[in-house]
Protein backbone atom coordinates (compact mmCIF):
# COMPACT_ATOMS: atom_id res chain seq x y z
CA UNK A 1 0.00 0.00 0.00
CA UNK A 2 1.20 3.34 -0.95
CA UNK A 3 0.88 6.57 0.65
CA UNK A 4 -0.82 9.49 -1.32
CA UNK A 5 0.97 12.18 -2.59
CA UNK A 6 2.82 11.54 -5.67
CA UNK A 7 3.12 7.97 -4.63
CA UNK A 8 4.77 8.77 -1.30
CA UNK A 9 3.14 10.64 1.43
CA UNK A 10 -0.88 10.05 2.74
CA UNK A 11 -3.48 11.86 2.34
CA UNK A 12 -5.28 13.93 5.01
CA UNK A 13 -8.47 15.42 6.01
CA UNK A 14 -8.71 17.26 9.31
CA UNK A 15 -12.52 17.65 8.79
CA UNK A 16 -14.85 20.71 9.65
CA UNK A 17 -12.15 22.32 12.07
CA UNK A 18 -8.62 21.71 10.17
CA UNK A 19 -8.66 19.83 6.99
CA UNK A 20 16.24 -28.25 -24.92
CA UNK A 21 15.98 -30.64 -23.53
CA UNK A 22 19.51 -31.54 -23.76
CA UNK A 23 20.80 -33.83 -26.88
CA UNK A 24 23.01 -36.68 -25.82
CA UNK A 25 23.37 -40.48 -27.00
CA UNK A 26 22.28 -40.24 -30.71
CA UNK A 27 25.31 -39.68 -32.64
CA UNK A 28 26.64 -43.19 -30.89
CA UNK A 29 23.56 -45.06 -32.28
CA UNK A 30 23.69 -43.37 -35.50
CA UNK A 31 27.59 -44.27 -35.98
CA UNK A 32 26.89 -47.88 -35.16
CA UNK A 33 24.03 -48.34 -37.69
CA UNK A 34 26.17 -46.83 -40.43
CA UNK A 35 29.36 -49.68 -39.40
CA UNK A 36 26.84 -52.41 -39.36
CA UNK A 37 25.64 -51.58 -42.86
CA UNK A 38 28.90 -51.09 -44.61
CA UNK A 39 30.05 -54.61 -43.49
CA UNK A 40 27.02 -56.35 -44.64
CA UNK A 41 27.81 -58.74 -41.87
CA UNK A 42 25.10 -60.06 -39.24
CA UNK A 43 25.55 -58.82 -35.61
CA UNK A 44 27.61 -61.58 -33.64
CA UNK A 45 26.13 -64.02 -31.60
CA UNK A 46 24.92 -62.93 -28.26
CA UNK A 47 24.47 -59.34 -29.98
CA UNK A 48 20.56 -57.79 -30.32
CA UNK A 49 20.89 -56.60 -33.83
CA UNK A 50 17.72 -54.43 -32.57
CA UNK A 51 19.42 -51.49 -30.61
CA UNK A 52 16.32 -49.16 -30.73
CA UNK A 53 14.16 -52.01 -28.75
CA UNK A 54 16.60 -51.65 -25.43
CA UNK A 55 16.32 -48.11 -24.89
CA UNK A 56 13.95 -46.82 -22.50
CA UNK A 57 11.40 -44.55 -22.68
CA UNK A 58 11.89 -40.75 -22.33
CA UNK A 59 9.66 -39.58 -19.70
CA UNK A 60 6.60 -36.99 -20.10
CA UNK A 61 7.83 -33.84 -19.00
CA UNK A 62 6.92 -32.68 -15.56
CA UNK A 63 4.91 -29.75 -14.80
CA UNK A 64 6.45 -28.24 -11.99
CA UNK A 65 3.65 -26.56 -9.62
CA UNK A 66 4.23 -24.60 -6.27
CA UNK A 67 2.90 -25.52 -3.05
CA UNK A 68 1.16 -23.91 -0.71
CA UNK A 69 2.56 -23.58 2.67
CA UNK A 70 6.12 -22.90 1.63
CA UNK A 71 8.18 -20.30 2.33
CA UNK A 72 10.67 -18.61 -0.16
CA UNK A 73 14.07 -17.02 0.81
CA UNK A 74 13.45 -14.38 -2.10
CA UNK A 75 10.58 -12.61 -3.73
CA UNK A 76 9.56 -13.14 -6.88
CA UNK A 77 7.02 -10.88 -9.23
CA UNK A 78 7.14 -13.71 -12.38
CA UNK A 79 7.37 -17.55 -11.38
CA UNK A 80 10.37 -18.47 -12.94
CA UNK A 81 11.99 -22.27 -12.42
CA UNK A 82 14.95 -21.43 -11.62
CA UNK A 83 13.60 -19.12 -8.56
CA UNK A 84 11.55 -21.62 -7.11
CA UNK A 85 13.51 -23.02 -4.07
CA UNK A 86 11.27 -23.37 -1.09
CA UNK A 87 13.01 -23.48 2.79
CA UNK A 88 11.49 -24.39 5.85
CA UNK A 89 8.97 -21.71 6.90
CA UNK A 90 10.82 -21.91 10.77
CA UNK A 91 14.33 -20.80 8.66
CA UNK A 92 14.59 -17.19 7.72
CA UNK A 93 12.64 -16.11 4.96
CA UNK A 94 11.04 -13.35 3.00
CA UNK A 95 8.01 -14.84 1.25
CA UNK A 96 5.41 -17.01 2.67
CA UNK A 97 2.93 -18.66 -0.50
CA UNK A 98 -0.30 -19.33 1.90
CA UNK A 99 -2.53 -20.34 -1.77
CA UNK A 100 -2.63 -21.62 -5.20
CA UNK A 101 -4.73 -21.55 -7.36
CA UNK A 102 -5.46 -22.31 -10.91
CA UNK A 103 -7.35 -20.31 -13.93
CA UNK A 104 -9.74 -22.14 -15.80
CA UNK A 105 -12.53 -21.42 -18.57
CA UNK A 106 -10.89 -18.58 -21.41
CA UNK A 107 -8.82 -16.98 -18.76
CA UNK A 108 -6.22 -20.47 -19.26
CA UNK A 109 -6.93 -19.90 -23.02
CA UNK A 110 -4.19 -17.05 -23.50
CA UNK A 111 -1.26 -17.53 -25.43
CA UNK A 112 0.65 -15.52 -22.68
CA UNK A 113 0.59 -15.33 -18.73
CA UNK A 114 -2.25 -12.08 -18.44
CA UNK A 115 -1.04 -8.56 -18.50
CA UNK A 116 -1.75 -6.72 -15.55
CA UNK A 117 -5.30 -5.51 -15.65
CA UNK A 118 -6.88 -8.65 -17.51
CA UNK A 119 -10.01 -10.13 -15.99
CA UNK A 120 -7.71 -12.90 -15.23
CA UNK A 121 -5.50 -10.94 -13.15
CA UNK A 122 -8.57 -9.45 -11.40
CA UNK A 123 -10.35 -13.28 -10.52
CA UNK A 124 -6.76 -14.44 -9.22
CA UNK A 125 -6.43 -11.38 -7.24
CA UNK A 126 -10.15 -11.83 -5.68
CA UNK A 127 -9.13 -15.67 -4.67
CA UNK A 128 -5.83 -14.95 -3.38
CA UNK A 129 -7.91 -11.63 -1.43
CA UNK A 130 -10.33 -14.53 0.19
CA UNK A 131 -7.48 -17.29 0.99
CA UNK A 132 -5.10 -15.22 2.57
CA UNK A 133 -7.75 -13.80 4.41
CA UNK A 134 -9.06 -16.95 5.70
CA UNK A 135 -5.03 -17.99 6.24
CA UNK A 136 -4.25 -14.80 8.70
CA UNK A 137 -7.33 -14.49 10.45
CA UNK A 138 -8.82 -11.10 9.04
CA UNK A 139 -7.78 -8.21 6.68
CA UNK A 140 -3.94 -8.66 5.83
CA UNK A 141 -4.16 -4.88 4.57
CA UNK A 142 -4.77 -4.22 8.73
CA UNK A 143 -1.54 -5.22 9.46
CA UNK A 144 1.96 -4.86 7.84
CA UNK A 145 1.68 -7.48 5.41
CA UNK A 146 2.04 -6.99 1.51
CA UNK A 147 0.63 -9.88 -1.06
CA UNK A 148 1.93 -10.67 -4.49
CA UNK A 149 0.20 -12.42 -6.87
CA UNK A 150 2.72 -14.57 -8.93
CA UNK A 151 1.98 -16.55 -12.43
CA UNK A 152 4.20 -18.70 -14.30
CA UNK A 153 7.01 -17.45 -16.16
CA UNK A 154 6.08 -16.91 -20.05
CA UNK A 155 7.81 -20.38 -20.84
CA UNK A 156 6.07 -22.06 -18.54
CA UNK A 157 2.79 -20.91 -19.72
CA UNK A 158 3.93 -22.14 -23.21
CA UNK A 159 4.45 -25.20 -20.95
CA UNK A 160 1.03 -25.67 -19.98
CA UNK A 161 1.35 -23.86 -16.14
CA UNK A 162 -1.79 -22.34 -15.33
CA UNK A 163 -1.29 -21.80 -11.39
CA UNK A 164 -1.27 -18.51 -9.64
CA UNK A 165 0.88 -18.07 -6.09
CA UNK A 166 -0.59 -15.47 -3.56
CA UNK A 167 2.67 -14.59 -2.01
CA UNK A 168 2.33 -12.87 1.62
CA UNK A 169 5.34 -10.75 3.29
CA UNK A 170 5.90 -8.97 6.56
CA UNK A 171 6.84 -5.59 5.37
CA UNK A 172 8.37 -2.60 7.65
CA UNK A 173 5.26 -0.25 7.18
CA UNK A 174 3.34 2.36 5.45
CA UNK A 175 6.13 4.76 4.44
CA UNK A 176 8.80 1.74 4.01
CA UNK A 177 6.54 -0.86 1.92
CA UNK A 178 10.34 -3.28 2.05
CA UNK A 179 10.08 -6.65 2.69
CA UNK A 180 11.99 -7.68 5.63
CA UNK A 181 13.14 -11.59 7.02
CA UNK A 182 10.71 -12.94 9.18
CA UNK A 183 11.24 -17.03 10.88
CA UNK A 184 7.59 -18.55 11.18
CA UNK A 185 4.48 -19.22 9.21
CA UNK A 186 1.97 -16.10 9.19
CA UNK A 187 -1.15 -18.48 8.94
CA UNK A 188 -3.39 -17.01 12.08
CA UNK A 189 -1.07 -13.90 12.36
CA UNK A 190 -4.17 -11.96 12.75
CA UNK A 191 -6.10 -14.06 14.92
CA UNK A 192 -4.80 -12.48 17.91
CA UNK A 193 -3.20 -8.72 19.04
CA UNK A 194 0.19 -8.96 17.34
CA UNK A 195 3.21 -6.60 16.54
CA UNK A 196 2.22 -6.37 12.85
CA UNK A 197 -1.24 -5.26 13.08
CA UNK A 198 -1.83 -1.32 12.18
CA UNK A 199 -2.16 0.58 15.69
CA UNK A 200 -1.63 4.16 16.63
CA UNK A 201 0.71 6.87 14.67
CA UNK A 202 2.48 10.68 14.96
CA UNK A 203 1.20 11.87 11.37
CA UNK A 204 3.65 14.62 9.98
CA UNK A 205 1.33 16.34 8.04
CA UNK A 206 1.94 19.32 5.13
CA UNK A 207 -0.48 21.06 3.24
CA UNK A 208 -3.03 18.63 3.35
CA UNK A 209 -0.58 15.20 2.60
CA UNK A 210 0.68 13.00 4.75
CA UNK A 211 4.82 12.63 4.61
CA UNK A 212 5.46 10.10 7.26
CA UNK A 213 3.29 7.91 9.45
CA UNK A 214 5.56 6.98 12.95
CA UNK A 215 3.89 3.89 14.72
CA UNK A 216 3.92 4.43 18.51
CA UNK A 217 1.91 2.62 21.30
CA UNK A 218 -1.56 3.49 21.77
CA UNK A 219 -0.37 4.34 25.27
CA UNK A 220 2.00 7.18 24.75
CA UNK A 221 0.82 10.31 22.89
CA UNK A 222 -0.63 10.01 19.88
CA UNK A 223 -2.27 11.73 16.98
CA UNK A 224 -3.67 8.55 14.84
CA UNK A 225 -5.08 5.70 15.23
CA UNK A 226 -5.86 2.76 12.51
CA UNK A 227 -9.66 2.49 11.80
CA UNK A 228 -10.11 -0.10 9.42
CA UNK A 229 -10.18 -0.71 5.43
CA UNK A 230 -12.96 0.80 3.32
CA UNK A 231 -13.20 -0.92 -0.32
CA UNK A 232 -13.22 2.25 -2.69
CA UNK A 233 -15.48 0.33 -5.33
CA UNK A 234 -16.31 2.89 -8.00
CA UNK A 235 -13.01 5.55 -8.00
CA UNK A 236 -10.54 5.92 -10.35
CA UNK A 237 -7.06 5.40 -9.29
CA UNK A 238 -6.60 9.57 -9.93
CA UNK A 239 -9.63 10.13 -7.76
CA UNK A 240 -7.28 8.19 -5.33
CA UNK A 241 -4.70 10.14 -5.95
CA UNK A 242 -6.79 13.79 -5.75
CA UNK A 243 -7.82 12.66 -2.33
CA UNK A 244 -11.13 12.69 -3.25
CA UNK A 245 -14.04 13.53 -0.64
CA UNK A 246 -15.68 10.25 -1.30
CA UNK A 247 -12.61 8.55 0.21
CA UNK A 248 -12.86 10.45 3.36
CA UNK A 249 -16.62 9.93 3.81
CA UNK A 250 -15.53 6.48 3.55
CA UNK A 251 -13.08 6.54 6.01
CA UNK A 252 -15.12 8.17 8.73
CA UNK A 253 -18.21 5.68 8.49
CA UNK A 254 -15.49 3.20 9.36
CA UNK A 255 -13.94 5.87 12.04
CA UNK A 256 -17.61 6.27 13.31
CA UNK A 257 -17.90 2.31 13.73
CA UNK A 258 -14.65 1.91 14.90
CA UNK A 259 -14.83 4.53 18.29
CA UNK A 260 -18.55 4.26 18.42
CA UNK A 261 -19.29 7.99 17.74
CA UNK A 262 -22.67 8.52 15.76
CA UNK A 263 -22.06 8.91 11.66
CA UNK A 264 -24.28 11.95 11.73
CA UNK A 265 -23.50 15.72 10.56
CA UNK A 266 -21.57 16.24 13.27
CA UNK A 267 -18.45 13.38 13.01
CA UNK A 268 -16.40 15.58 11.27
CA UNK A 269 -16.41 17.84 14.46
CA UNK A 270 -15.08 14.22 16.43
CA UNK A 271 -11.99 13.68 14.21
CA UNK A 272 -10.65 14.35 11.07
CA UNK A 273 -9.08 11.51 8.53
CA UNK A 274 -5.56 10.30 6.82
CA UNK A 275 -6.18 7.35 4.36
CA UNK A 276 -3.39 5.22 2.26
CA UNK A 277 -3.90 3.46 -1.10
CA UNK A 278 -2.97 1.12 -3.16
CA UNK A 279 0.12 1.67 -6.07
CA UNK A 280 -1.36 2.29 -8.97
CA UNK A 281 -0.85 -1.37 -10.31
CA UNK A 282 -2.10 -3.20 -7.88
CA UNK A 283 -5.44 -0.66 -8.43
CA UNK A 284 -5.28 -2.09 -11.84
CA UNK A 285 -5.22 -5.69 -10.67
CA UNK A 286 -8.41 -5.28 -8.36
CA UNK A 287 -6.85 -4.04 -4.69
CA UNK A 288 -9.03 -1.41 -4.11
CA UNK A 289 -8.44 -1.82 0.05
CA UNK A 290 -7.62 1.93 1.64
CA UNK A 291 -6.64 2.15 4.57
CA UNK A 292 -8.64 4.44 6.76
CA UNK A 293 -6.91 6.12 10.09
CA UNK A 294 -9.12 8.62 12.46
CA UNK A 295 -6.46 12.07 12.55
CA UNK A 296 -6.61 14.52 16.35
CA UNK A 297 -4.74 17.44 15.11
CA UNK A 298 -5.35 18.77 18.26
CA UNK A 299 -5.50 16.62 20.39
CA UNK A 300 -3.11 13.41 21.53
CA UNK A 301 -5.18 10.89 23.71
CA UNK A 302 -2.86 7.92 25.19
CA UNK A 303 -5.20 5.54 24.88
CA UNK A 304 -7.11 3.68 21.92
CA UNK A 305 -9.90 5.38 20.97
CA UNK A 306 -11.77 2.04 20.16
CA UNK A 307 -14.89 2.02 21.41
CA UNK A 308 -14.49 5.42 23.27
CA UNK A 309 -18.18 7.32 22.34
CA UNK A 310 -18.13 10.66 22.41
CA UNK A 311 -17.29 10.70 25.95
CA UNK A 312 -13.72 9.85 24.68
CA UNK A 313 -14.04 11.43 21.46
CA UNK A 314 -15.79 14.88 22.10
CA UNK A 315 -17.04 17.51 19.38
CA UNK A 316 -13.73 19.88 18.98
Amino acid sequence: MLPHRGGTAGRADGGEGSDAMRRYGTAVAVGLLVALALTGCRAPAGLDADITDDWPALAAPQRVVPAAGTCHLGTQDVGHLGGYQPVDCARSHRTETMHVGTLTGAHATRDTPPASGTPARLTARAECDREVRRAVGGDWRAARLGLTVVFPSPAAWRGGARWFRCDLSEIRGLDEPGVIPRTGSLRGALKGDGDLRLGCFNPTVAGGDVEAMVPVSCTARHHAEFVGVWQADGLSHAQLRRGDERVHRGCLRLLAAYTGVPDDGNLRFHAGSIFYHPREREWRDGNRGVQCFLWLDDRAPTRSLKGAGTRGLPLR
